[in-house]
């Protein structure tokens, strides 16, 4: 039985990737997660072989859920649901430790592929996102300039800790310091620590400002 679990902050979203999850022969959803937090932690307690991480969750983004539960369970098999498609959305998927990139809008046609693909350790990508990398990575090598591409991952969130990921996604959604730190159990003074260390890192100057740079950076996503 391949055990699977899904992560989507919308139970309409994640009603419907159940039943097609499950009409699978030998497929079961073993558990469901309302946040990328929540999909830590079941993942740890329940150990599924595959999880299904919206991109777009509160708490906790999919990308940082994934990276979590890959330095956690390197063996779990992470498969990202987005709306967004760009090559360079793309690039910090796998960098996180997914191997598959699915848009929601191809659910339907490809899932269940998809699931399958990754499940055997092979990365999964829909034609269409398939072509969409391979222009940018042509576009990028016609161009020629390393300077340019450079650029263009200068504002990455890479440069952040998984901590500072954490907080500046809770600033970002209205979060005060006390909840930050109620959220993520610390100490208020370490969570605002944390804030004042992310401005200075990243040459901000208030709350507005990193909220802009998680929107920018995809930490947090705005529809």
């Amino acid at each position: 039985m391949l055990r699977i679990l899904i992560a989507d902050d919308h139970e309409v979203a994640r009603n419907g990737i159940r039943s097609l999850l499950e009409s699978h022969a030998g497929w079961e959803v073993c558990a469901e997660a309302k946040d990328g937090r929540d999909a830590v932690e079941l993942a740890a307690s329940t150990k599924p072989d595959v999880v299904l991480l919206d991109i777009g969750m509160p708490n906790l983004n999919g990308l940082e859920a994934a990276r979590q539960i890959s330095a956690m369970a390197p063996g779990i098999a992470i498969l990202i649901l987005t709306m967004h498609d760009s090559d360079n959305m793309v690039r910090e998927v796998l960098r996180a430790g997914a191997r598959g990139f699915l848009l929601k809008s191809d659910a339907g046609r490809d899932l269940v592929a998809a699931v399958d693909a990754v499940q055997r350790q092979r990365t999964f990508f829909t034609r269409r996102v398939s072509q969409m990398v391979l222009d940018g990575f042509l576009d990028r090598d016609r161009r020629g300039q390393a300077g340019e591409a450079e650029e263009e991952d200068s504002d990455n969130a890479d440069l952040l800790t998984s901590r500072e990921r954490e907080v500046i996604q809770l600033l970002a959604e209205g979060r005060t310091s006390k909840e930050v730190a109620v959220v993520l159990n610390l100490s208020v003074k370490t969570a605002e620590t944390h804030r004042t260390n992310l401005m200075r890192k990243l040459g901000l100057h208030s709350v507005a400002d990193l909220t802009r740079y998680a929107v920018r950076n995809r930490i947090v996503q705005v529809f």
